[in-house]
């Protein structure tokens, strides 16, 4: 089949012009670009015409739609097996298609537990039967996430490239309190050649006092994220693995994933030796503990780690800003209205994640005035920048070299999107079963309007 994009403004990593993209059997065969001073390696434009006249379908992007890389998402629960009034597979893959996300890492912490890879790879299979995104399910680091016995990753020869399994393993939402244990864990990662996402929230005796003396969430989850973060770097340096650090939210956090990151030699990804890679959410990117007050801080407005300050807040916008930061990752973690009533830690977080990201870093600085009170005047961010947070970044953590760019030979996964459309948030209008989010209510700019996944279109909003 073949499929022409065309004048369409296409972004990635690197690029950012006009032009059109010709895909055959699901891989993109030529970028055609409408600009003179476009590097030679490009088509010329009777290209499209030769190949509008083979295509078996042409999409108009009028010059006024953006194409990019389809997003991929480092961190994010589909509560599949186990929990289908929180979210199935199903629910989870359509939320992530209509996000414009193509590909999915998703946590352990289902029912039971996934740490085989028996188990990954079943609900892999599932996945590929639905064929809306590629799903990566992590493997947990012990047994039944309980920490005490390491899980089936101490059985995995090294260099599974088969199934591709597994690309990520986390213990997400827990830390591993024996340290034994987890530098075991560790080490089996590096024999792996895998990256451990560590959620960061032991804070040994420190946090376990502030705790007792009843201080708020707000500062014994600080002092369990920074002390989280200190020791998953000591142990990772220890085990000579690569250490990605979950939803970074603090400014010490940051700080202290920046120090570190300076001492490291470059390029240093995906070799045998200490690697360090971190990731930020879109609602600690957007939101701030003002905002989880108004929707309840132990319920609605909920979250783990906790929505910070603004001081928190602008210190993760710098972080991505200067590269601290390598990518954004939804943790997309829904739950039923009784759980977070009751509760329950999380947001929903695919359908909303490029959105809100695109709102707060770029449409509001492009504005006379920023949308936010306080927010600083800080230099434009790059369209460019944020595709490589969501796409060509998290593809090289994971070590997926045929995606998350455009360009001759990649896999064509992209994204359309309407930068110009404003939508009003609505929960109870997505896709995914759990309809809690920050969001509810916000006018976002940049809507989703197709996700094509290998050259098929899985998801469409229709005309607009």
């Amino acid at each position: 089949m073949r499929l022409v994009l065309k004048n369409f403004h296409i972004v990635d990593e690197t690029s950012n012009f006009v032009g059109s993209v010709v895909i055959d059997n699901g891989i993109i065969g030529a970028v055609i670009s409408d600009e003179e001073d476009f590097p030679q390696n490009v088509l010329n434009t009777k290209e499209v015409e030769r190949a509008e006249v083979d295509a078996d379908m042409v999409i108009q992007g009028r010059r006024k739609l953006t194409l990019m890389p389809a997003f991929i998402d480092l961190h994010a629960h589909f509560r599949d097996p186990g929990f289908p009034d929180k979210e199935t597979l199903e629910s989870a893959s359509l939320a992530a298609a209509a996000g414009g996300y193509g590909t999915v890492v998703c946590m352990a912490n289902t029912k039971p537990v996934t740490d085989t890879l028996e188990k990954a790879a079943a609900l892999k299979k599932r996945s590929d039967v639905l064929n809306l995104i590629d799903l990566y399910p992590v493997l947990s680091l012990t047994k039944n996430m309980d920490g005490k016995e390491l899980s089936g990753i101490s059985e995995l020869p090294a260099g599974d490239g088969q199934a591709r399994l597994p690309l990520m393993l986390s213990e997400d939402g827990k830390d591993i309190n024996d340290e034994a244990i987890f530098l075991a864990a560790l080490k089996e990662a590096r024999r792996l050649g895998v990256p451990v996402s560590c959620h960061c929230d032991f804070g040994g005796g420190e946090a376990e006092t502030a705790k007792q003396q009843r201080k708020p969430r707000s500062v014994w989850s600080r002092i369990e994220e920074n002390n989280g973060v200190r020791r998953a770097i000591e142990l990772g340096k220890q085990a000579g693995c690569h250490i990605h650090i979950a939803h970074v939210s603090t400014k010490e956090s940051a700080e202290m994933i920046r120090n570190t990151k300076s001492t490291l030699p470059p390029s240093t990804l995906h070799s045998p030796s200490f690697t360090l890679t971190c990731e930020a959410t879109p609602h600690h990117i957007s939101c701030t503990e003002g905002d989880a007050h108004k929707l309840g801080d132990e319920s609605y407005g909920r979250v783990n780690p906790p929505l910070r300050t603004e001081e928190d807040r602008q210190a993760i916008i710098a972080a991505i800003q200067d590269g601290t930061i390598d990518a954004i990752a939804t943790d997309h973690a829904p739950h039923t209205k009784a759980d977070k009533a009751a509760g329950a830690p999380g947001f929903t977080g695919l359908e909303t994640g490029f959105a809100s990201c695109y709102t707060n870093l770029i449409a509001k600085n492009d504005q006379p005035e920023t949308g936010r009170s306080g927010d600083s005047r800080q230099k434009k961010f790059d369209l460019r920048r944020l595709s490589a947070l969501m796409s060509a970044n998290p593809a090289r953590i994971l070590g997926l070299d045929d995606r998350g760019r455009i360009a001759p030979g990649l896999r064509a996964d992209l994204v359309i999107a309407d930068l110009n459309a404003v939508r009003t948030v609505k929960g109870n209008n997505f896709y995914s079963r759990g309809h809690c989010t920050p969001f509810e209510g916000w006018e976002l700019w940049g809507k989703i309007l197709m996700t094509i996944q290998r050259g098929r279109i899985v998801f469409s909003a229709g005309e607009q």
